[in-house]
């Protein structure tokens, strides 16, 4: 069922239900008011007759006389009789309206009775020795009852079914913007996450434009980020498969020719590295696409026990080579706005990238102190080669590696920028006046008073 026919329905069954009670009450109060004025009538009739009678002194006379009531003229389709009453059993009728029923034994005041298979209304009104009774017939009153509730309740059933139309057409008209939004929905191809155009619409539809218009651009982010995802894989993977394929077609070969031990496992050991090599990749580009479908959580950790994780799992790579590094710790660091896991990912990042283009022998500094108001500085000081302002500004983007000689992936300074701008922190590549590089990464402090 349609949402315009539903509403036709709910407001129209409403309104039916409505009006026709409150037209039933009203009707049913108009009957009863006009039953009590055809009786005021009755009466003021018999009231009426009374007070002309009075003026004939000689009634009982012509009562006496009369062998038979005389007729008397009928109006309004009033019937009238005169009586004169003797005593308390002897009523004679002195006049009465041809037509008319016997009412000369019917009792004082109002009454309903029978006569010639009609029914009658009738009202009898005694003063003296006369008795005037009136009487009109309750089929011509119901009639005329009748006709006021069909004058009454035509133009009721023709303004009900006029404001249903009107209610329709109202309808239609206020849900057009509604139906506009559907035309364009509907419109629209599969896969298109376009925004959509300008729509003309009411304030109650404008968080539905709004939410529609955030879930294409979520749907667009998300493709951006599996496209992004995929094109890296394929730049980045294809050449450790080549390499991996390589060594494993030249093994093949080594193990059907005797005496080519040392090349199969030569050919063994280069595929193994491959491996390792498309391992290392494959975790780092998870971890990017982690970042990117992710938002940041509500956690804080410590800077200084995040630095103790990262340089300790980089001990098992580098060995003593990690000795080289000296933690420099300037000021007594405070709960950081971020997760520990993920600052000890960037840490490592930062290190791992310092150890790759230092010089062995060479110190390394890994620094933390208060930044700006709010802020944390940790930095990471090498004496490496350095790099060129149009170095720094590629240093940051995915796959890019300041020296193709050195090992790496160029994701390790992609992840860690993408982990401090998703925290509201910063990420800084500066040159040193004595030589090397200083990777300054900022983060927001934590606000202690909404910590648990």
């Amino acid at each position: 069922m349609s949402l315009r026919l539903r509403l036709l329905l709910i407001i129209g069954i409403s309104l039916t239900v409505l009006w026709s009670a409150v037209a039933t009450w009203m009707l049913m109060d108009a009957r009863q008011s006009l039953r009590e004025a055809l009786d005021s009538r009755l009466a003021a009739s018999a009231r009426m007759v009374a007070g002309l009678v009075a003026q004939f002194p000689n009634l009982q006379e012509l009562a006496q006389s009369a062998e038979r009531p005389l007729d008397i003229i009928a109006r309004d389709g009033v019937a009238c009789e005169i009586s004169v009453v003797r005593s308390e059993v002897e009523i004679q009728a002195v006049s009465r309206t041809a037509g008319s029923p016997d009412m000369s034994q019917v009792a004082l005041g109002f009454g309903t009775h029978m006569h010639g298979g009609k029914r009658w209304r009738t009202f009898v009104l005694r003063e003296g020795h006369i008795q005037i009774a009136a009487a009109d017939s309750i089929e011509l009153r119901e009639s005329l009852v009748r006709g006021i509730m069909i004058s009454a309740g035509l133009p009721f059933v023709v303004a009900l079914f006029g404001s249903l139309l009107l209610l329709w057409v109202g309808i239609t008209h206020g849900l057009a913007p509604l139906e506009r939004i559907r035309d364009l929905l509907s419109r629209r191809r599969p896969g298109d996450d376009s925004p959509l155009p300008k729509v003309k619409a009411p304030v109650e539809l404008q968080p539905l434009l709004r939410t529609i218009e955030e879930l294409l651009e979520r749907q667009q982010a998300a493709i951006m980020r599996e496209r992004r995802f995929t094109d890296s894989a394929a730049h980045e993977l294809r050449t450790p498969l080549t390499g991996i394929k390589t060594h494993i077609q030249v093994a093949h070969l080594a193990a059907q020719r005797p005496g080519e031990r040392n090349t199969l496992d030569a050919a063994l050991s280069q595929a193994d590295q491959g491996v390792q090599q498309l391992q290392n990749i494959l975790q780092r580009l998870l971890e990017l696409a982690r970042l990117d479908g992710q938002s940041a959580r509500a956690e804080s950790s410590q800077a200084d026990e995040a630095v103790y994780a990262a340089l300790h799992a980089l001990k098992a790579i580098y060995g003593d080579t990690i000795d080289q590094i000296t933690l420099d710790i300037r000021s007594k660091p405070g709960p950081v706005q971020i997760e520990k896991s993920l600052l000890t990912v960037a840490v490592q990042n930062l290190i791992d990238n310092a150890l790759r283009y230092t010089q062995a022998l060479q110190p390394i500094s890994l620094r933390i102190e208060a930044g700006e108001p709010g802020y944390l500085r940790i930095s990471v000081l090498d004496h490496g080669p350095g790099l060129s302002e149009s170095e720094r500004d590629l240093a940051m983007s995915r796959f890019w590696r300041g020296s193709q000689q050195q090992a790496g992936y160029g994701l390790g300074l992609s992840i860690v920028n993408a982990i401090a701008t998703q925290h509201g922190g910063m990420l800084e590549l500066l040159n040193r006046q004595s030589g090397g590089l200083e990777a300054r990464l900022t983060l927001l402090l934590a606000d202690l008073t909404v910590q648990p």
